[in-house]
């Protein structure tokens, strides 16, 4: 049974950075499928990210292109969320969430797709 955890949440100012960290245990990404999820309150979840881990493809929300980068570090089994020129807009909950499965590109953006989930971190963007 794998369990994410993750980490690096916290509030940042307009234009700031912040990296998430996602760390798998009780398994590993191997063959999975990563992704970041946001949710805010009255908002249905969102991918922000994902990456399929065999070949390491990479996949964005429009809104986060060129701000958000996802990457993975095998050797710890983690995956992480650089996120750049943050915007109040991004603030958040953030849920990292993992498939047993490769999923295919049209499937990435839908969140029943996933098995196990993190327990979430906020992400607060203010001045």
């Amino acid at each position: 049974q794998v369990q994410l955890e993750e980490s690096g949440g916290g509030w940042v100012q307009p234009r700031g950075s912040l990296r998430l960290s996602c760390a798998a245990s009780g398994g590993t990404f191997n063959r999975h499928t990563a992704a970041w999820f946001r949710q805010t309150t009255g908002k249905e979840r969102e991918v922000v990210a994902a990456l399929r881990w065999g070949e390491g493809s990479t996949h964005y929300l429009d809104s986060v292109k060129g701000r958000f980068t996802i990457s993975r570090d095998r050797s710890k089994n983690t995956v992480y969320l650089q996120m750049n020129s943050l915007k109040p807009e991004d603030t958040a909950v953030y849920y990292c969430a993992a498939s047993n499965s490769r999923l295919i590109v049209s499937s990435l953006w839908d969140g029943e797709n996933y098995d196990y989930w993190g327990q979430g971190t906020q992400v607060t963007v203010s001045s």
